[in-house]
C-alpha cells in the first residue's frame, strides 16, 4: 500500500496519469502546438505561446516536490517537451534563415543526443534521476542541474535565443527581437557547451559500464 495526500491506498495508473505536475506537463504541450500553429502569421501571439510552454517548465518540478508527484513519467514528459519544443523552433528558424540551416540542424542533433544520452547513462548508471551529477563527476552540469536558479535561468535565455531570432523575421519586431538574442548569447553559449560536456560525459559513462561488463565476463570464463 502507498500512503498518499488521499489516504492509505494504492497508486492507480490513472492516479500518475493525473499528478499535477503532468497535467502541467499536458498544457505544456498543448501550448507549444498552439505556437507552431501561429508562428508564421502570429508573431506577438507566438511568443506569449512559446514562452508560456516554457516558463511551465519550471513550474512541474516545484509542484512534483510540493504534493510528493515525482514519476519516471513526468521526467520524461518534461525531457521530451523541452526537446519537441525547441525543435519546433528551430524548424521554423531553418526556413526563415536557410543559410544557417546547417549550423541549427547540427546544435538540435547534439541537443537531442546529449539529452537522451546522459538520461540513459544516468539511469544505466544507478541515478534516480539525470539531474543527479555530482561535482566530481562534473562541476559544471553539477552546478547546471543542482541549482535551480542557474538550470532556470540558463534554459529560458537559451528559449529567448530562439524566439529572438523568430521575432527579428518581422519588420515589426526586429528591434525587440534583435535585441532579446544579444542579451541572451552569453546563457545560450553556457547551454551549447554543457550540451557537448553532457555528451561526452555520458559517452565515458557507458563505455565503463561497457569495459567493467566485458571485463566480469572474461573473469566467467
Amino acid at each position: 500500500m502507498s500512503e498518499t495526500k488521499q489516504g492509505k491506498r494504492n497508486v492507480t495508473i490513472k492516479d500518475v496519469l493525473w499528478y499535477i505536475p503532468n497535467q502541467i506537463g499536458y498544457a505544456r504541450i498543448i501550448t507549444a502546438i498552439l505556437s507552431f500553429m501561429t508562428m508564421q502569421n502570429y508573431p506577438l501571439a507566438t511568443a506569449f505561446l512559446y514562452t508560456t510552454s516554457c516558463l511551465l517548465d519550471a513550474l512541474d518540478g516545484t509542484m512534483a516536490r510540493k504534493y510528493d508527484q515525482c514519476s519516471g513519467l513526468g521526467a520524461v514528459l518534461d525531457m521530451v517537451t523541452d526537446r519537441s519544443t525547441t525543435s519546433g523552433m528551430m524548424c521554423y528558424l531553418c526556413m526563415t534563415y536557410p543559410e544557417y540551416a546547417v549550423i541549427f540542424q547540427t546544435l538540435l542533433a547534439i541537443d537531442i543526443s546529449s539529452h537522451y544520452m546522459h538520461m540513459y547513462a544516468s539511469l544505466t548508471g544507478g541515478a534516480t534521476s539525470h539531474k543527479q551529477v555530482s561535482a566530481e563527476s562534473s562541476k559544471l552540469l553539477h552546478l547546471y542541474y543542482t541549482n535551480r536558479k542557474v538550470l532556470f535561468i540558463v534554459c529560458f535565455f537559451n528559449e529567448a535565443f530562439y524566439a529572438g531570432l523568430y521575432m527579428m523575421t518581422f519588420a515589426n519586431h526586429f528591434t525587440f527581437g534583435k535585441w532579446t538574442t544579444i542579451v541572451s548569447i552569453p546563457f545560450y553559449l553556457f547551454k551549447q557547451f554543457a550540451n557537448l560536456l553532457q555528451l561526452q560525459r555520458a559517452a565515458l559513462i557507458l563505455a565503463d559500464i561497457d569495459a567493467k561488463a566485458a571485463n566480469a565476463k572474461k573473469e566467467e570464463k
